[in-house]
């Protein structure tokens, strides 16, 4: 059940093949690019299959706490096991990385079904982090608005 349940695909990003062709990925490598497609789609990206995907974008802008690594872990994990049949999710953490506030690490451990080939996958998630001193962000007005007797027309 190796290679033929794993499969082979078009290799992401898209290629040329030496030969002139599509470029192809086969086994482990066809699923590493699989998971990390999953992962870079959000939902409602694609028409025809406006579902496929995994909704981490909407935590670009938020802060990062433990409730925000376990929300997004849930989310890998969830759009792993919906979208990704060959491989069974055993853990998924979500970590700041060292020396990096604007990087999250989403580490993987998977395991392929069928042959129980151990993989560890570590994705890149970028976040745009509050400055220093300020709170999450959030939609705040530019400046003041004159109101009532304040407001003097010139």
């Amino acid at each position: 059940m190796s290679d033929v349940f794993i499969g082979r695909g078009w290799a992401f990003p898209l290629g040329v093949s030496p030969s002139g062709g599509v470029a192809m990925a086969e086994g482990s490598a066809d699923v590493e690019q699989a998971v990390r497609l999953i992962l870079s789609t959000e939902p409602g990206e694609r028409p025809m299959r406006p579902e496929f995907g995994c909704a981490i974008r909407d935590r670009v802008f938020g802060s990062f706490d433990a409730s925000a690594s376990g929300a997004i872990a849930h989310e890998v994990r969830r759009a792993l096991e919906r979208w990704e049949p060959r491989i069974v999710v055993d853990d998924v953490a979500v970590a700041q990385a060292a020396g990096q506030q604007e990087v999250l690490e989403i580490q993987i451990a998977y395991h392929l079904a069928g042959t129980n080939s151990r993989r560890n996958l570590v994705h890149p998630f970028y976040v745009i982090p509050a400055h220093e001193g300020e709170g999450p962000h959030r939609s705040e007005p530019a400046g003041s608005v004159p109101q009532g007797d304040d407001h003097v027309a010139a």
